[in-house]
Order: C-alpha cells, then sequence, then structure tokens
C-alpha cells in the first residue's frame, strides 16, 4: 500500500523532533514520565545555539541527556537526521528534523564529580593516567612517588608558613627586620674561631682550631713530597696553574726540620682549601686522587659545604657564603705561615674571589692592611699588592652605609 509524505523542515515551522534511549534499559510507561527541553539563551553563537538539554523526570529518579560533551552521543555530523510521523487519520506521514539524546539517571550527589570530569585535563595529569593505565612498574613506583613527594612538600609549606606566621604574631615584623639586618651584618658566620682577648697576635685566631691536633699529625705523609720538592718540580707545578700563595711559601721553605715540616703541611691544606672553593659540589671522592686523609675531606664536607636536594639526593655544595668562609679560614692559615702577614692580591687571585669581597673579609677579622709594591718576574712589571697583618689590637672599621644607586632615566 502506497502512502503519501509530505516534507516538512523545522526551518520552516520552527518544531523539532527529540529521539530518547535510555541507558539503563527499555521504558515501559513513557506517559508517566514529564520531559522538558531547554536550549541555550546565546542565540547568536553559532556553536551554542543548537545545544539543547533533555530532562526526564519520574517518581524515582530523574533523566539528563544532552546533544554536547562528552555524553553526547557520538554521530556523524555530517548528516542530518529525520523521523516520519504517520497521521493515521489522512494516512499521511510528515518528516520532521530529529535530534538523539542519551538520557542518563542523575544520582544526587555526583553532580560536583561530573563537573569535574568535565574540566580540561593537564598534560601531565594525561601522562600520569597513561601510566596508572599501561605503565610499567618502575614508572608506576615513580609516579607514586613523585606524588607523596608533591604531598609532603605541601605539608611541609604549610607547617613553615603556620610557623613563620606563628613568630610573627609573637616578635612582630620590625623585630624580624632588625635581626635579618644584624645576622647579614654578623661575620661569625663565616670567620673562623677567634679569641679577642689574646695577648699575642697569634693566638687570636688560634691554630689548633683551625687544624687540630689529629688533622694535623694526618697530614705528613701528604706534606712531606711537597717539603721535598725540586726547583724543577715548581716551575712545572708554576706552569700548571699552582695557587701563588702556596708556590711562594714552597720555594722559601725554612731549613729546620720542624719548620719545614709545619710549613709543608700547612702549604698542602692550603692548597687543598683553595682547590675546594673553586668546585660547584664536594663528594666524598673529592681529593682521593690527591691521597688526602679521610679526616681532612670529612672535616671539608662538614664545614665549608651546605647540603642541598638534587634529583632525590643530598649533595654537598660550595655557597657564596661558604667560599667566604674558604678564604677567611685561607686566610687565617696564611698569617701563621707568614708571621701574622699575609698577601692578600695573592689570595684573592688564586681562589678567584673579588678584591672587594676579599677585602670585607679581612676587615671583618680585624686586619692591618697595606700597600706594597713588587716586581712581577716574568712580566718586570711593578704590581701593586695589598698586605694584611695581625696587630693587637684589632683593627675596627667603620661600616659604611649602603647608597641605593638611582636609576638613570632613559
Amino acid at each position: 500500500m502506497a502512502a503519501a509524505c509530505s516534507w516538512k523542515t523545522c526551518e520552516e515551522k520552527g518544531d523539532e523532533s527529540y529521539i530518547v534511549t535510555f541507558s539503563n534499559g527499555h521504558l515501559n510507561k513513557a506517559d508517566k514520565l514529564d520531559f522538558e527541553v531547554f536550549k541555550h539563551t546565546d542565540g547568536s553563537n553559532p556553536r551554542k545555539k543548537n545545544r539543547r538539554i533533555v530532562v526526564a523526570e519520574s517518581d524515582r529518579i530523574p533523566y539528563v541527556g544532552n546533544n554536547f560533551g562528552p555524553e553526547s552521543m557520538q554521530y556523524n555530523n555530517m548528516f542530518r537526521y529525520f523521523v516520519g510521523v504517520l497521521d493515521k487519520r489522512t494516512m499521511q506521514m510528515n518528516i520532521h528534523n530529529a535530534q538523539m539524546f542519551n538520557l542518563l539517571p542523575l544520582i544526587p550527589g555526583e553532580e560536583t564529580v561530573e563537573e569535574n570530569k568535565n574540566q580540561p585535563e593537564t598534560f601531565r595529569e594525561k601522562v600520569d593516567a597513561l601510566i596508572e593505565a599501561f605503565g610499567t612498574s618502575k614508572q608506576k613506583r615513580a609516579l607514586n612517588s613523585r606524588r607523596l613527594n608533591e604531598v609532603g612538600n605541601e605539608t611541609l609549606q604549610q607547617a613553615v608558613a603556620l610557623a613563620a606566621s606563628n613568630v610573627i604574631e609573637r616578635k612582630g615584623v620590625e623585630a624580624l627586620q632588625n635581626e635579618v639586618a644584624e645576622a647579614q651584618t654578623d661575620g661569625t658566620l663565616f670567620l673562623p674561631p677567634c679569641n679577642t682577648k689574646a695577648e699575642t697576635p697569634a693566638d687570636v685566631y688560634p691554630f689548633d682550631q683551625l687544624l687540630s691536633s689529629h688533622e694535623f699529625d694526618s697530614l705528613k705523609d701528604v706534606a712531606l713530597k711537597m717539603s721535598m720538592l725540586t726547583p724543577e718540580e715548581l716551575e712545572k707545578m708554576r706552569a700548571e696553574e699552582c695557587p701563588q700563595t702556596v708556590l711562594k711559601h714552597l720555594e722559601t721553605l725554612p731549613q729546620d726540620a720542624c719548620a719545614r715540616d709545619r710549613l709543608s703541611r700547612c702549604a698542602w691544606y692550603l692548597s687543598f682549601l683553595i682547590k675546594a672553593s673553586h668546585q660547584k659540589h664536594l663528594t666524598a671522592k673529592f681529593g682521593y686522587e690527591n691521597a688526602c686523609p679521610k679526616i681532612i675531606i670529612n672535616k671539608v664536607l662538614k664545614n665549608f659545604t651546605v647540603e642541598s636536594f638534587h634529583k632525590g639526593s643530598i649533595r654537598n655544595t660550595v655557597s657564596k657564603s661558604m667560599r667566604m668562609k674558604l678564604a677567611a679560614h685561607c686566610l687565617a692559615i696564611l698569617l701563621h705561615m707568614g708571621a701574622q702577614t699575609a698577601n692578600l692580591t695573592l689570595l684573592h687571585r688564586d681562589m678567584g674571589i673579588s678584591d672587594g669581597i676579599m677585602l670585607e673579609v679581612a676587615k671583618a677579622m680585624g686586619l692591618k692592611l697595606s700597600h706594597h709594591s713588587a716586581l712581577q718576574e716574568h712580566s718586570g712589571v711593578m704590581d701593586e699588592q695589598k698586605i694584611v697583618s695581625l696587630v693587637l689590637p684589632l683593627v675596627c672599621y667603620e661600616r659604611r652605609p649602603q647608597i641605593k644607586k638611582r636609576k638613570r632615566m632613559k
């Protein structure tokens, strides 16, 4: 039996037909449901004007479906879908533009979870999801470790913030600023132990505080080679850019065996400290190639490095403040080697520290400053050098107020 059909588009009549499916089964009593359609309020936006939400409410549970987002039914946007409605009175079928919806049960309390799922994930979150699903055991352990570290860091930051707020409430901002200013100007952070009540210059910076008796005894074997260097070997060391401060004392070692042994040990320890000051990080193996005693390596790692974390491990870093501490201890060693007199210019060149910083270290130690002109052997040019000496009472230098430089107007 043939039936006549008439074409009636939604653009002409303004009506649409909606085809819904229920994700949890078939609907037996459709008349018991109340359907309602919501459309987007932005009718001028071509991406949003066709968005629809269909809600079906029953006595037990509501159902919700939409034609956008990840929960919508995936169909080809290049095609249009139609539904035919047969009029039994006239036996004519009207064709309407149709949209399909997949209705899902809406459980109370899951709205926030669904909203979070619709939020776009970052690249790191996507990679973590892939590792959780398809990653190896090693990758999963690394992922769990990283997440535990993030939780630990967040907890630590919260604890630090709480402790800082408690300190600020207890002391006040102004008192804390004064304490920070005093700490920045306090030289005891990097100066060697000082006896301000000493009666002789040699006791101001006690030698046994710089090198204990056990540490001094451990340098006997390594310093023996230094005390027996020939002029040819010294010239070879000069070509290999050995510290000039050390070479100067090695070239003028006394003939007395006891004094020669003492200066040799000090020269070896001084060269080791200068070498450590040029490193960014120190390890327990540092100095093994030079047969450095283990007690000396541990002393340098403990007193002249700071512990820092890098890629999950702890390493000993020679920070800027530690370089200043090394410079102060080297200067104190030089004072004992040179009858409480030291060449400040050669030391700052050997350690790679600026002249200004080295001068501040000498002033903080209370040393007397003088200038000396020396003739360079290789170039024959007069070189202006700074010489420091330790005299009693210690020299007290006035701290100059820091003047902020004005920015030039372009």
